[in-house]
């Protein structure tokens, strides 16, 4: 089990949504959460814009780096370059299911191989002082349910893994859409919390479906932690009661001060040759049932991406949020 970082609350790894500009809006509503990189493969790292991958502000820390990948030499390198970026933690992927990550032989796929992950997990353990973690599904297609899920953490534990996120799905490999597997197969909580009962010495961390603070307090009565996905993204304002309602911190500013908070860091993106739009596509859910909400994000959906737009449209579109209230 980690003892250094805390898994209790987790933002989970969302390709193409969780990149730094995201995280860094995350962590001014709470500074106890657990934050995740999109999944990076060990190929972009290794062959690709290391500096556009790996780049994290030093205010996103606790960050873990997701790892897509299954070669150990690969794996272990990779994991060496995050720890010398600075990450916290490296999670190893096995729970994505597009096709190209099957292609790849990294994700979801993996589960059908627990010993080359074990091997990819050991080799990284070796190479770095930092935490390193598995997140995975409960089972793929026609794999044993509890049996398989079961084999396939013991093999990850007898090398020294003592961190598991389990997306509480299977990953339907044959015939489901990435975005079908996020929805369609079903959710299995209890399978989760029957490997924190056998299992105990691990560390369990629970993913898939939670849409709300009320329901990670009652699945932490099962599991060591829990990890929100699509929920922190699409309303991201619930974040400010983490620190409160799951720590023993105070409540996190609302969204309006958060906006207020992320001016300078949009200037100084922006003086760095960020465009506006790659920053605010992330806060158009910040007022997600308040009044004035639709008002915010229609402005920021239409102006952000003009040629010229600056923190200006920001605070415009705040403008149209505090007169509705």
């Amino acid at each position: 089990m980690s003892d250094s970082l805390s898994h209790r609350f987790c933002t989970a790894p969302l390709l193409d949504w969780s990149d730094r500009h995201c995280r860094y809006m995350w962590r001014l509503f709470s500074k106890r959460a657990l934050l995740y990189t999109e999944m990076v493969t060990t190929g972009a790292i290794l062959h690709g814009d290391r500096e556009r991958h790996l780049q994290f502000d030093a205010a996103e820390h606790p960050l873990a780096l997701q790892l897509g990948g299954s070669d150990p030499r690969e794996l272990a390198e990779c994991a060496r370059i995050a720890e010398e970026w600075g990450y916290d933690e490296i999670n190893l992927n096995c729970g994505c299911p597009s096709d190209r990550v099957q292609s790849g032989r990294f994700g979801a796929c993996l589960m059908a191989e627990p010993q080359v992950v074990a091997e990819g997990l050991a080799a990284m353990r070796d190479a770095v002082s930092i935490p390193v973690t598995v997140k995975h599904r409960i089972g793929i297609d026609d794999m044993e349910d509890y049996a398989g899920l079961t084999a396939f953490v013991e093999a990850q534990a007898a090398v020294g893994i003592g961190t598991f996120i389990v997306h509480a799905r299977k990953a339907w490999l044959n015939g489901l859409s990435p975005k079908e597997n996020r929805e369609i197969p079903p959710l299995n909580y209890d399978m989760v919390f029957q490997l924190k009962r056998d299992y105990p010495q691990l560390e369990i961390v629970l993913n898939g479906g939670i849409n709300s603070l009320e329901e990670c307090r009652q699945h932490l009565r099962h599991v060591d932690g829990v990890m929100l996905g699509r929920a922190a993204y699409q309303t991201p304002a619930l974040l400010a009661e983490v620190d409160s309602a799951l720590f023993d911190g105070e409540p996190g500013p609302d969204a309006a001060q958060v906006v207020q908070q992320m001016l300078p860091y949009i200037e100084r993106e922006m003086s760095r040759g960020q465009r506006l739009n790659h920053i605010t596509r992330h806060m158009l859910g910040l007022f997600q049932g308040l009044p004035g909400a639709r008002r915010f994000r229609r402005h920021l959906s239409e102006n952000a991406h003009r040629k010229g737009a600056g923190p200006d449209v920001v605070e415009q579109a705040l403008a149209l949020v505090t007169q509705a209230a």
